[in-house]
């Protein structure tokens, strides 16, 4: 099977630039460098199994950051990566439904085709939100990863209720949502053919603590919530999701922060001679013909961005942290990339 390859693999920068300086500069995940500030966990959390009130707890706050209507439409998991089968499952009744199809809104984070194709359905890639009807499964990520394309609420709205009455399913992976005002999620309009992805780790910059929610129907959430049983979150994440998730005034901070420091990182760009084709406030998306040329160029100087082997000319880079701005600018605005 054909390997996916994701940001953040510095053992394989590390062998791709084994002269590069250290430490690295990781701007390749577009994972949110300030991360909150994690609570002190008491040793309870390690020695104890989670409490199912915990759980409940988590599931409700969540619901009132996303919109949901009720804790009873959020299912939690180790992160969203394992819930998307489970959704199919539980729309579908298998994990292989017999002559299905399946349409990604394309391009896109490529393990949504790679499980669609494991769950047995004919995979389509499009661009065009169009196509995404005539499908059974069709999956949207919203604001888009690696491009931040932003496909309006009322045309995913539209397009939900069009799946569910044929029997089929809309999942639309909000990941980068929390970056965004309220208003562009779907998040709070969910029904058995619209179910909504919801990432923790990016935002918050705790990717490592494995954490994500299905906002859907009462119905589904009940049935992966059972399929997950009752401890698939650990006490730390628990503790650490119940303190972030809460934490209304770090939120609107986080969100002002990031938009200022991508207007400086698009500030920075320019003055390297390249064009911000799009992104996310926790990351940019650039076209350029010497693409390649400027993964190495940084690469060489210890600065990891994301490239893509299907779209060689472009580039997604994400935010340093205060003390590796400068090591940044001194790459882009070197000699060698200018000439």
């Amino acid at each position: 099977m054909h390997r996916i390859e994701h940001g953040g693999n510095l053992r394989r920068a590390e062998s791709l630039f084994p002269a590069a300086p250290r430490p690295w500069i990781d701007l390749s995940t577009g994972i949110n460098p300030h991360a909150y500030p994690v609570p002190p966990l008491s040793p309870e959390a390690f020695s104890r199994l989670p409490e199912p009130d915990d759980l409940a707890r988590l599931r409700g706050v969540a619901a009132n950051v996303y919109g949901a209507a009720s804790g009873d439409q959020i299912a939690a998991a180790a992160g969203t990566q394992i819930l998307l089968p489970l959704l199919i499952e539980a729309r579908f009744g298998s994990f292989s439904p017999d002559g299905k199809t399946a349409a990604i809104l394309s391009p896109t984070y490529a393990e949504h085709a790679q499980m669609a194709r494991l769950a047995g359905f004919a995979v389509r890639e499009t661009q065009e939100v169009a196509d995404l009807f005539a499908a059974d499964l069709a999956i949207v990520v919203n604001p888009n990863n690696p491009d931040g394309r932003l496909i309006a609420r009322d045309e995913l709205l539209a397009l939900g209720r069009h799946l569910e009455g044929k029997g089929g399913l809309l999942v639309v992976d909000e990941a980068f949502m929390d970056v965004l005002a309220p208003g562009a999620s779907v998040a709070d309009s969910v029904h058995e053919g619209l179910a909504v992805l919801r990432s923790f780790g990016k935002f918050y910059g705790l990717a490592g603590v494995r954490l994500g929610f299905a906002v859907a129907s009462e119905a589904v959430a009940a049935r992966l919530s059972a399929r997950l049983g009752p401890w698939v979150i650990p006490g730390p994440t628990l503790a650490i999701g119940l303190a972030a998730l809460a934490d209304d005034v770090w939120q609107q901070d986080m969100r002002q922060r990031l938009d200022r420091e991508a207007g400086e990182l698009d500030r920075l760009l320019s003055a390297a001679g390249l064009t911000v084709a799009g992104g996310t406030s926790l990351f940019r998306y650039l076209r350029h013909p010497e693409a390649e040329r400027l993964f190495r160029h940084l690469g060489e100087a210890g600065i990891l961005v994301r490239r893509f082997a299907e779209r060689p000319d472009t580039l997604r880079i994400g935010l340093p942290r205060p003390e590796q701005w400068k090591r940044l600018e001194e790459a882009l605005c070197s000699e060698i990339w200018q000439v």
